[in-house]
């Protein structure tokens, strides 16, 4: 036999063995959870000092890949669900609003590798006009309705309990009374939204889980606002329920957050943060049935599973509540645990930077299935969960569509706002009734947008003409803020008059960060960020 033959041979085997630990670690189910609005801090396994109680989510973070610098990169709650969803960035293009027709659908993307799909959530805003294309990718779909000021129920205005007056003070009473009507006859914690959503998500495993390879996207809204929980985890972290305070405190409406922060007190802001904490827990209790779940149907060797948040909420720290700009590392800041099957982290930590935008790349590696050409912001995370000494990104941008910028390099942290009265435009191949949620000059939803004054392909990896339509929007903040996170990990003290080199350097960081991702052109100018102003820098 010829040394030809066994070279041949030799060659067939490890062609063969290449496959084999190819589909090894390519074939396995996926589940996304995302807890919306989960602060860093709330959880022992970032925040030891902590009284929030969350021991399943410990137990799950000491067998997962821990992620110390995990961000957010465009809020709030659909801009960052595109990202996931698309792997596109937006907030430099366009506030709130559907898929774009150029998108790509990532659950259709699994769904082509020969999975079977499926989302649960009670995520209201996926279901609202102004939220379309997200959910149509999948194969199936459980929704969970009536949180916050979901349409479920009819609602009327008369007589409600103190508790829904307390938050009409700042907020709109239809709105108020419709979470009212929605959640007025639940008797307990089975029936409050956590208990649901997960409960339904174990049901879907239950009935899918034996049919192939699966994808399921589990979405819990809580621990959004408002703060409402029934017992035991009302009075878990505070001596007693009171009606006198606000659960839903304001903050999209800038003069309103303000004269709440002037008029609130020190055991108002200490009861908002129990109630959060109590609802922190409650999702954690329900985290753990699906954990039990995965264990009774003996998932774990079989399935990599994804937790995360879209963003935090501050409460307020710095006279600030929810997740506006500037995105301090309060809320910008975010959890991830990743457990892979294949790839065990045992609680490993790592320090890469790595954003919310790049899950899409990962779910769709994780399918097997190929990153698509157009895929521009999007990172896979896998490299990571492989070798978590890899770096994944030496710096990152993340923001809201009409407000500053932010670069973030591991060390410093950049908040590069507006200058004043600089023309904004919104960009989309649709004109649509944008969801506005951050004190637009110009109105709410309802209102008739502005006409379009030109139409063009704006962006280069478009390939559809855009509509540029001129909105204005109120900046939360003219200042610009530096930060030394080493030195400074709360972020107290802006450096931004007394480190000027640094400044400046990371100025035509940002710059050229951005020239990577992409803008609009007249951002350059309302940013401040021009060659000629650069080329100025001391």
């Amino acid at each position: 036999m010829s040394n030809k033959y066994y070279d041949l041979t030799y060659l067939s085997l490890q062609v063969n063995t290449i496959i084999v630990l190819t589909l090894f670690i390519v074939a396995m189910n996926i589940i996304l959870v995302l807890v919306d609005s989960l602060n860093k801090s709330a959880l022992k396994t970032y925040n030891p000092e902590t009284i929030c109680e969350t021991p399943n989510l410990e137990e799950f973070a000491k067998k997962s890949l821990i992620f110390e610098n995990h961000y957010i990169s465009s809020l709030p709650c659909m801009p960052a669900r595109r990202e996931i969803f698309a792997g596109r960035k937006e907030f430099m293009w366009r506030p709130w609003g559907p898929l774009e027709i150029f998108d790509p659908r990532m659950p259709r993307i699994i769904q082509s590798a020969g999975y079977n799909t499926g989302i649960v959530t009670d995520h209201y805003h996926y279901w609202e006009e102004t939220s379309n294309g997200y959910i149509q990718g999948f194969a199936s779909s459980k929704f969970i309705r009536g949180h916050e000021t979901d349409f479920w129920k009819m609602h009327d205005d008369k007589e409600v309990p103190k508790w829904v007056k307390k938050m009409s003070e700042f907020r709109a009473s239809e709105h108020m009374n419709q979470y009212y009507a929605n959640v007025k006859d639940f008797d307990g914690e089975e029936d409050f939204f956590p208990a649901k959503t997960f409960s339904a998500a174990c049901d879907w495993l239950e009935e899918n889980s034996g049919n192939g390879d699966f994808f399921l996207h589990i979405e819990s809204f809580d621990v959004h606002e408002p703060f409402h929980v029934p017992e035991p985890y009302a009075s878990m972290y505070t001596d007693g329920s009171s009606d006198d305070f606000n659960i839903w405190p304001p903050y999209q409406i800038y003069d309103d957050l303000e004269k709440f922060m002037d008029q609130t007190s020190n055991e108002e802001l200490q009861y908002l943060e129990s109630q959060y904490m109590g609802k922190t827990t409650m999702a954690d209790k329900w985290f753990g049935h699906l954990c039990k779940q995965l264990d009774r149907l003996s998932l774990w060797d079989n399935t990599m599973v994804i937790f995360t948040t879209d963003h935090g909420h501050d409460l307020g720290i710095r006279r600030s509540f929810g997740k506006q700009y500037p995105h301090y590392d309060s809320h910008a800041n975010i959890p991830l645990f990743i457990w892979h099957p294949k790839f065990r982290g045992n609680g490993k930590r790592v320090n890469t930077l790595t954003q919310n935008v790049d899950l899409f790349a990962t779910l769709v590696d994780a399918s097997g299935s190929d990153i698509p050409d157009t895929n521009r912001h999007s990172k896979s995370l896998l490299p990571i969960v492989k070798n978590p000494e890899k770096t994944n990104r030496k710096v990152i941008l993340y923001g809201t569509y009409g407000q500053g910028v932010c670069l973030n390099d591991g060390e410093w942290t950049l908040f590069c706002s507006p200058v004043k009265d600089k023309q904004l435009y919104n960009y989309s191949t649709m004109i649509l009734r944008p969801l506005i949620v951050d004190n637009p000059v110009d109105g709410r939803v309802g209102d008739m947008p502005n006409q379009p004054i030109d139409q063009g392909f704006f962006d280069e990896t478009v390939p559809y003409p855009l509509w540029k339509m001129p909105i204005k929007i109120d900046p939360r903040t003219y200042e610009n803020f530096l930060f030394n996170r080493k030195k400074d990990p709360h972020q107290k003290e802006n450096l931004w008059d007394t480190e000027v080199k640094k400044r400046n350097e990371l100025l035509r960081l940002l710059r050229s960060v951005l020239d990577e991702e992409g803008y609009p052109a007249e951002q350059l100018d309302r940013l401040n960020l021009t060659d000629e102003v650069l080329n100025n820098l001391n």
